[in-house]
């Protein structure tokens, strides 16, 4: 709680102390920026905080229905703002240059770029509207974002917040709410970034429970190579996990 409730402060100093009122943010149903709405609405009021929910092809339903899902119990604001249009613009700019070349990251990244687009417009459109980005500091340790994407914004809310403590202040906020505030599907499908078809976190990186400890290990108490591997950790894993 003692963490929660720091992340509520920090967001509510930056925003208002920065001049603006409101935070719009990007929904995807997954756990971390279902975390960061619940976080900017405890901080600034939920009628301050603007919930996107901007599908593509890759999308699940239950995509939709978990961040819907969300608003409704925050009473926050949602608008679906679908990418779908504006990505097969991008494909078919491109064809030309991209022409014999397998698609590959760079097609998953430009729907991520497209969507930090459509939500720093909304940004630029509404004066006092600060972007929250969601990403956690897991996966920015290792580099699985996207730049001019998910790490566009004003204020990164939990970029300190590793993976598995994110699922814990989730769980922490539903007790304390005595109703799952934050849906529980969220909580228990497979993290994944949708933008490619069955596209899940574990195929990129190791189990968030092998991960965060070693990057616990590496960068907080900053533990070299060596160290690792005597602690008991897989030498080629923890190269792997450094290198990134």
């Amino acid at each position: 709680r003692e963490v929660y409730e720091a992340l509520v402060l920090g967001t509510r100093d930056y925003v208002t102390k920065n001049g603006f009122s409101d935070a719009v943010i990007a929904l995807s149903g997954g756990v971390d920026s279902s975390l960061v709405a619940t976080i900017a609405a405890d901080a600034l009021g939920p009628e301050h905080v603007h919930g996107v929910l901007m599908p593509s092809r890759y999308s699940t339903d239950h995509s939709l229905t978990d961040a819907e899902k969300l608003c409704a119990e925050l009473g926050t604001e949602q608008r679906v703002i679908p990418i779908e249009a504006a990505h097969a613009a991008f494909e078919e700019m491109l064809a030309p240059s991209f022409a014999g070349l397998k698609p590959d990251i760079t097609e998953e990244n430009l729907q991520s770029r497209i969507r930090g687009m459509v939500l720093m417009a909304l940004s630029n459109k509404f004066p006092g509207w600060l972007v929250l980005t969601t990403g956690n500091k897991s996966e920015m340790a290792v580099g699985y974002s996207t730049l001019y994407g998910d790490t566009a914004g004003g204020f990164a809310v939990i970029k300190d917040v590793p993976k598995l403590l994110v699922y814990e202040l989730c769980r922490d906020r539903n007790a304390r709410a005595g109703r799952p505030v934050i849906p529980e599907h969220v909580l228990t499908k497979p993290p994944s970034a949708e933008l490619r078809p069955d596209q899940r976190d574990d195929q990129s990186l190791p189990p968030y429970e092998v991960l965060d400890p070693i990057l616990e290990a590496y960068v907080e108490d900053d533990r070299t190579r060596a160290e690792l591997v005597e602690l008991g950790y897989d030498p080629d894993l923890v190269e792997r996990i450094t290198r990134l």
